[in-house]
């Protein structure tokens, strides 16, 4: 038997929450493990249930959901937090792949977008709502500046490379092919980045090495 998706709704609008949980509770593939109204209390049944998925509002009254992506994210990176909200500002969109989200989706959302959203993002994916991809495009296109010696430093050569490919929103498989390593080398390399970064979303990462000057195809070794 497949193992469920498990999945915590935290939204402060309760008519919203229960028609996102009778539509999961449809599907087999889900398991809603509890509900929160508001960022404070995500945070708690995050830490006591550890799913594998947070579907999180952005704007909460009391603890936000930006607030709470940071906390999710900071203690428990295997936790995937997706960001369902109204807002289609770039700013909340930046702020939130920022603070650690794994993906930004709008409540405008078609049924079948949302449970495949959901399913990418336990397997670790990022996910943008399409209509939000020029504005996160947009936040990136202009880097503040070229990495510089002590940058650069930071990281191997091979990790500059895989830095330049992760800019670009390359996957894994994608990397391995371009870089010509095995899938499981390119795995150890990213996850080597995550650390040195101290990021835990895919999505802080790819937009750290935009924004440092990462970003033309490398060459193969």
């Amino acid at each position: 038997m497949t193992k469920k998706i498990r999945v915590l709704l935290v939204d402060d609008h309760t008519l919203f929450r229960s028609g996102v949980k009778s539509l999961l509770q449809r599907s087999d593939e889900f398991e809603v493990v509890d509900e929160a109204g508001d960022g404070l209390e995500g945070i708690k049944r995050a830490r006591s249930h550890k799913p594998d998925v947070v579907l999180l509002d952005l704007h909460m009254p009391g603890v936000s959901g930006l607030e709470a992506v940071k906390v999710i994210a900071e203690e428990m990176p295997e936790v995937r937090v997706l960001m369902l909200t109204v807002s289609e500002d770039a700013q909340d969109l930046m702020d939130a792949l920022r603070a650690g989200a794994s993906g930004y989706l709008l409540k405008n959302i078609e049924t079948d977008a949302l449970l495949d959203a959901l399913r990418r993002a336990a397997h670790g994916e990022s996910i943008v709502s399409p209509q939000m991809t020029a504005q996160l495009i947009q936040g990136v296109r202009n880097p503040l500046k070229a990495p510089g010696p002590a940058e650069r430093d930071r990281f191997s050569p091979r990790e500059r490379d895989i830095l330049t490919c992760l800019a670009l929103g390359e996957s894994n498989k994608e990397i391995a092919r371009a870089l010509e390593l095995a899938e499981s080398t390119v795995k150890i390399h990213v996850q080597n980045i995550f650390k040195k970064l101290n990021m835990s979303s895919r999505v802080q990462v790819a937009l750290y090495a935009a924004e440092q000057g990462y970003g033309q195809p490398p060459k193969t070794a």
